[in-house]
């Protein structure tokens, strides 16, 4: 780790106009810059650079962050990369964090796991241009089997596996360690301690880091005994995850971010022979099932996969439930036949890229339609399994996280079946509450949170209870994270890093709750105070972690808006970041009617509007407490525990009198 002293210099040193400068041409705009965005497609100008407070903004594609995060994103690069980066361009020495004996022997067996891939890799390349008999067999196949140029083959790093083991016996007599080339899967242990190497007479395709080093391979045997693997790949190891591995997906990461868009394939000469042809943003899952990881890696450079098939029904149907994963993660999926024959190769060798991309446009269509047609045609005039191809296209509609996305295939599909609307959508209503009360689905949700646990419940009583019931501090712990609360966290958010310093001025009838004047109090000293003295908290992670800071860094004595503003841009976290960034450059419309239509500055209205915010919060709270404690009492009676059921109960009614009294209180504003 980079040690802070070093972070903040580098932060310091790197003007943003002058980094981003070198990437995109950009002009001054009064005290801003303004540039075509170089993450979209755009001919007007909508991406700013703001040198006072150290941010970029794009107005179109929605990229923010400040001078670490633009090199992140433009270079597809780690945080701690994108650092050292900049420290290169600046001549700035980097001193990293002292490392603990174990934190060191993991890194270096890991540079030792990577540099003798790196030596393997150079071996196969060296060996299927340089060994008469290798040329004669694996260049051959690549050349003339599959119509591979040199550039290809080079720009994939394509190799030959000899016979014997050469590799093995060229490795130990260059100094690497056996233990490394087993640890690699690049040589496999005998019986008699002897080594043998794991890949021979075989084509060999190196995989690739998302950073562009070589961690695993494929080899491909070019006999015809069907007694052989036709594949032989690289066991997991240290370095090297399938689960989180995409084949190409370094050569394609540029093309997918730039074009916003990624073509799934299955194997690797797939990947190759669209990007010899002149598609680039191709990856492969290299013929084993998707996985959300890998779903993952697509989606930090676009949100939209087109799956791309041949024509085997068989294998098509094998691989719906990757698709259904696809949908899961909030994708924008669309699948391709190709014609009878022809699989993404084939089809690559046969026709230019414009063509292929007219055909793909033209071919694609969206997954619901085509898991219509797909299993409609089985269904035919048989009752019980057009029942069933009905459930399973509610199933699939279910998972898709927009609801808007949901009702638009209901109705598509109602019309398709010819049923009614309303009954497609509540079974799909029904099958979404079923998945999002499953394991699994909190278990995705889980992992797609701040890496900090959610705190799990402790107390088993509301906020507002009584004073002697011993728990108010403990309010929010029993709440796990729910969309229905980010909009107002978020709005809380943004009054606290916007305006936090500002004192709030209030009027008589503005007060809650009040018995004396309030005099000089911030709003994030009335924020603090509202949420402590209820013993409430922000429930969605990132949302409270940052909030959490701005009162953290207040403590280190830093009182001024904009300092703690620059402190949470810089924060070593992307998502934070980004996440200020917004809250800094959007547009925002108060929430009182009247002061929409009058061009009031928002501070002048402070002490209307905040109190309304944290009132809503509230309100808001206690509607989650009131679903969270309805679940808790039908547990509750299908265990037939009567005096949980009792306790339930009481905390149900004086919820329900908190409702009723926030909603008075909201309608009367």
């Amino acid at each position: 780790m980079i040690d802070r002293a070093t972070v903040d210099r580098i932060l310091d040193t790197a003007a943003i106009a002058d980094v981003i400068g070198g990437f995109v041409s950009l002009r001054r705009r009064g005290g801003n810059f303004v540039a075509c965005c170089p993450f979209h497609n755009e001919k007007t100008p909508s991406f700013s650079v703001s040198p006072s407070k150290g941010i970029f903004k794009c107005f179109g594609c929605g990229k923010s962050g400040n001078v670490v995060t633009f090199i992140m994103e433009h270079e597809h690069l780690s945080y701690t990369e994108a650092l050292k980066f900049l420290a290169r361009k600046y001549g700035i020495e980097v001193h990293e964090k002292e490392e603990t004996a174990e934190e060191i022997a993991q890194r270096q067996r890991n540079e030792s796991l990577w540099a003798v891939s790196e030596f393997a890799a150079q071996f196969f390349a060296e060996t299927l241009f340089n060994d008469p008999m290798s040329r004669s067999v694996g260049l051959t196949y690549l050349r003339d089997n599959r119509g591979f140029s040199e550039q290809t083959i080079q720009k994939f790093g394509l190799g030959f596996a000899p016979s014997g083991n050469q590799l093995t016996e060229k490795a130990l007599a260059a100094g690497y360690k056996a233990e490394y080339l087993t640890g690699a899967g690049l040589a496999i242990e005998r019986n008699n301690n002897t080594l043998a190497d794991r890949f021979y007479e075989r084509v060999i395709f190196p995989i690739h880091s998302l950073s562009g080093r070589v961690i695993a391979f494929g080899g491909r045997t070019l006999r015809t005994d069907k007694s052989l693997a036709k594949y032989v790949n690289s066991p997991e190891t240290e370095i090297y995850k399938k689960s989180h591995s995409l084949y190409g997906l370094f050569q394609a990461k540029n093309a997918i971010s730039r074009l916003d868009k990624c073509y799934l394939v299955e194997g690797y000469t797939d990947v190759i022979s669209f990007h010899q042809a002149g598609i680039e943003n191709v990856v492969a899952s290299s013929g084993t099932s998707l996985t959300s990881g890998q779903i993952r890696l697509i989606k930090r450079f676009t949100n939209k996969v087109t799956v791309l098939y041949d024509g085997d029904a068989a294998g098509i149907k094998a691989s719906i439930r990757g698709i259904d994963m696809l949908l899961e993660e909030g994708m924008e999926i669309k699948v391709a036949l190709f014609p009878d024959g022809d699989d993404p190769d084939s089809f690559a060798h046969k026709h230019t890229a414009e063509e292929i991309e007219n055909f793909l446009h033209n071919s694609e269509q969206d997954f619901i339609s085509f898991k219509y047609d797909l299993l409609s045609a089985e269904m035919a005039k048989d009752p019980m399994r057009r029942a069933e191809f009905i459930h399973e296209i509610i199933r699939t509609i279910s998972l898709i996280p927009d609801q808007i996305a949901r009702t638009v295939y209901a109705e598509e599909c109602a019309n398709r079946l010819g049923m009614k609307q309303d009954i497609l959508t509540n079974g799909i209503n029904k099958a979404r509450k079923q998945y999002v009360e499953s394991g699994l689905y909190q278990q995705k949700q889980a992992q797609q949170q701040a890496q900090e646990p959610v705190s799990q419940p402790t107390w088993d009583l509301v906020p507002h209870l009584p004073a002697e019931q011993p728990t108010r501090k403990a309010a929010s712990a029993r709440l796990q994270p729910t969309p229905i609360m980010e909009p107002i966290e978020k709005e809380i958010l943004y009054y606290l890093i916007r305006f936090g310093e500002n004192i709030l001025h209030f009027e008589e009838e503005q007060k809650y709750n009040a018995e004396q004047p309030v005099q000089r109090i911030t709003v994030a000293e009335y924020i603090a105070a509202e949420l402590t003295n209820d013993g409430l908290e922000l429930i969605t992670p990132l949302f409270k972690k940052v909030y959490d800071l701005y009162y953290e860094i207040q403590k280190d004595g830093l009182t001024d808006q904009n300092r703690i503003q620059h402190r949470l841009i810089n924060w070593n976290d992307p998502e934070i970041t980004k996440l200020i960034t917004n809250l800094i450059t959007e547009e925002h419309t108060i929430t009182i009617k009247e002061y929409n239509k009058a061009l009031i500055p928002e501070e002048n209205v402070l002490g209307t509007v905040v109190p309304k915010v944290i009132l809503i919060f509230k309100a808001k709270f206690v509607d989650h407490t009131y679903q969270s404690v309805m679940k808790e009492l039908a547990q509750a009676q299908s265990a037939g525990d009567e005096a949980r059921q009792q306790e339930l109960l009481t905390n149900i009614r004086i919820l329900v009198q908190m409702r009723r009294e926030f909603s008075n209180e909201l309608n009367r504003l």
